[in-house]
């Protein structure tokens, strides 16, 4: 790993060694990372700063660059502790299935809560132990099916970009609807005045009113990649020895 990100690997990782010297730690790292995330839900990333965070802690900004170095890495911290680890459940759902379903509706719910970590998961970075536990979820969600680690991943992958596309429809839909409702009203008298020009939306539109609205993306879309890996772990399990 690159020497460049080796402050962020201390800092989610460990050690953390305290000052020998100097005055008593005010802060902990913690404490830090909920002043970043209590900033980033009400004003979105763009709002987190060195100085906004430092006041938000009252200390000095040069205080707070004892224990962080700089936004890079804050923001690291923040991503590590707005995830937290895959929450344990007792009961686990049975099955593959089930477990990725869980899975896959367990971080809408993570994304939702704090939509600025669409914004900072993107790229190559360094994940912490929290976020990885639930990667570390998912692939052994897989274990036994026959696919291949790779396939695994992929399928994780590929969960992640439908809950962070969703996520990202919500997002800007805002909190007076769904990325449907939305949609919906948008679409709607469009479709009605230029139905001639797109024969196959205005029907397929009309059918949905009819029967009570569309399938939800979210779930529609969850199902449709948990039937695709089916099919894939199916023809794993036939495949001549």
């Amino acid at each position: 790993m690159g020497d460049n990100h080796a402050e962020t690997v201390r800092l989610l990782w460990g050690p953390h060694a305290k000052p020998s010297r100097g005055p008593r730690p005010t802060l902990d790292l913690d404490r830090i990372a909920r002043a970043g995330i209590e900033i980033a839900d009400t004003e979105g990333l763009a709002g987190v700063s060195m100085q906004r965070v430092a006041a938000q802690l009252g200390v000095t900004k040069m205080a707070l660059y004892r224990y962080v170095p700089g936004k890079a890495e804050l923001v690291a911290l923040m991503v590590e502790a707005a995830i937290g680890p895959y929450p344990a459940q007792d009961p686990q759902p049975s099955g593959w299935r089930g477990q990725l379903a869980d899975w896959a509706r367990c971080l809408f719910a993570a994304f939702q809560r704090h939509p600025w970590t669409l914004d900072a998961t993107i790229g190559p970075r360094v994940m912490g132990p929290a976020e990885l536990s639930w990667m570390e979820r998912a692939v052994s969600a897989l274990d036994g099916t026959g696919l291949s680690g790779a396939e695994r991943m992929d399928a994780v992958v590929l969960l992640v970009g439908h809950v962070r596309g969703i996520t990202q429809q919500a997002r800007a839909a805002g909190p007076a609807g769904t990325p449907e409702a939305e949609l919906s009203g948008i679409l709607a008298d469009l479709v009605r005045a230029q139905g001639e020009r797109f024969p196959a939306l205005a029907a397929a539109f009309a059918s949905a009113e009819q029967t009570g609205g569309r399938d939800q993306a979210w779930e529609f879309g969850l199902q449709r990649i948990l039937d695709g890996l089916a099919v894939l772990i199916d023809q794993r399990e036939h495949r001549p020895s």
